[in-house]
């Protein structure tokens, strides 16, 4: 089977990236953003770009979206007929942009929308991937879309829109950028284009991050971060991801924890687990504790090194290392741990994992993760 890389979306970086947004002015365009940053000026910092463009914002995207998030951005543009959808915001409001881009087009058949993705967080890689997240709240999950219409047409990478993230948000997910760059290196769908950019967001990452937790003002580190995040949407989008994303959507959605936090507890975990039971993983993790300067005696010594830099850098960022740590009742994991089972299992993240879990491992992996 021939691997496959995409060369959509164009993305424009750096600190004047935003005048990207100038090719729309008189269009019709939809925002897509949450009551913050309609609020905070986030929506007006865009408009001014494009002063002529007919403008229409929904502003109720919440974390998690849910389908019914999703039906009432549909509902506000459906008589608006907008030439171009702009996702502005985190993970949740690129997610929402996309489910609501796709339902309009079902709606319109015969009239394209352009998405445009400016993220004000460096985690997710939304704006780059085929991917997004929906919520169901009643039954707490969340499910994982992936279909070539959710892709972008471009994305616009503007520091700063990220230099008022707080910093244990940036932390959070920051580490989520680090934990798509290792997944996609060790995926079974990781090719050379993958790799290229996995790597380079290993890199960015470990080298920035902690500079972002020292003083999150400096726009350069900001800069380097969000660059980092759309290189990992990048290199995911192509390779898949792994085990880790498999068990936090699972825990994530039933717990209510934040994306890039759970992924950054689960991260040094699978690591282990899968560098125990994949040959192929153990040179891929030597590979990537490489890149972060990491080196021991034996590879067996290598590995463990670069599960205890992850340990630390998450402990100097004070993210938990169990659920109990992080306040979660013991009990409460017990009377859901078939349905975690079940859901990491089913997700779709799990299948490209280097090794084949089965609800054995998840169990065993669920109570170190508990704590």
């Amino acid at each position: 089977m021939a691997s496959y890389f995409f060369s959509i979306p164009k993305v424009y970086f750096g600190e004047e990236a935003i005048g990207a947004l100038r090719r729309l002015n008189n269009k019709k365009v939809g925002i897509v953003t949450d009551d913050f940053m309609a609020k905070s000026g986030k929506t007006r910092y865009l408009i001014n770009e494009m002063p002529h463009a007919s403008v229409s914002i929904f502003s109720d995207v919440t974390p998690d979206p849910s389908v019914a998030i999703l039906q009432a951005g549909a509902a506000q543009f459906k008589s608006f007929k907008p030439d171009a959808i702009i996702a502005l915001g985190g993970g949740s409001s690129l997610d929402a942009a996309k489910g609501i881009k796709v339902t309009l087009e079902e709606y319109f058949p015969d009239h394209p929308i352009e998405l445009i993705a400016i993220p004000t967080t460096s985690g997710s890689g939304s704006e780059v991937t085929s991917y997004a997240i929906i919520s169901d709240p009643q039954n707490g999950r969340k499910y994982p879309l992936i279909a070539e219409q959710l892709v972008p047409d471009y994305a616009i990478l503007d520091p700063h829109l990220v230099l008022s993230v707080p910093r244990q948000v940036a932390v959070d997910t920051g580490m989520d950028v680090l934990t798509h760059a290792i997944e996609a290196l060790v995926s079974t769908g990781a090719n050379d284009f993958s790799d290229a950019l996995a790597e380079k967001a290993i890199a960015l990452t470990w080298q920035y991050l902690p500079e972002v937790f020292r003083d999150e003002q400096n726009i350069q580190p900001r800069s380097h971060m969000h660059n980092a995040s759309c290189m990992a949407g990048m290199a995911f989008n192509s390779a898949g991801l792994g085990l880790v994303h498999g068990m936090a959507h699972a825990i994530g959605g039933m717990l209510h924890i934040p994306h890039g936090k759970i992924n950054a507890m689960l991260l040094p975990l699978i690591i282990e687990f899968n560098a125990r039971h994949a040959p192929d993983a153990m040179a891929r993790y030597l590979q990537c504790a490489n890149i972060m300067g990491i080196q021991q005696a034996t590879p067996q010594q290598t590995v463990h090194a670069l599960i205890d830099g992850i340990r630390d850098l998450n402990r100097h960022f004070d993210i938990p290392a169990t659920l109990r740590e992080l306040g979660k009742n013991p009990a409460d994991i017990e009377s859901l741990r078939q349905q975690l089972i079940t859901a990491t299992l089913a997700d779709g993240c799990t299948a490209s994992n280097p090794c084949n879990p089965d609800a054995a491992d998840i169990d065993q992996l669920l109570t170190q993760i508990v704590g």
